[in-house]
């Protein structure tokens, strides 16, 4: 069993079954909602045999370019 905590997944509970191997250690979620694309990324924390909790990954923070810079 598989949860799911914050950002559009929150709360979601996959079961998934042994014949289908192990849970992937980040799962990619999409939107797309008619505007630009939005991308959430989950990371697996196993829990006990069986169990694991897939936790939002924090957004990545990038520094605007200065254009007013000249080169």
């Amino acid at each position: 069993m598989l949860l799911f905590v914050g950002g559009p997944l929150d709360g979601r509970v996959q079961i998934r079954e042994a014949r289908h191997g192990d849970p992937l250690p980040t799962v990619t979620h999409v939107h797309l909602h008619g505007g630009p694309k939005v991308v959430h990324r989950y990371d697996l924390e196993p829990l006990t045999e069986g169990v694991g909790v897939y936790n939002l990954r924090p957004p990545v923070r990038r520094q605007a370019r200065d254009e007013s810079v000249a080169d």
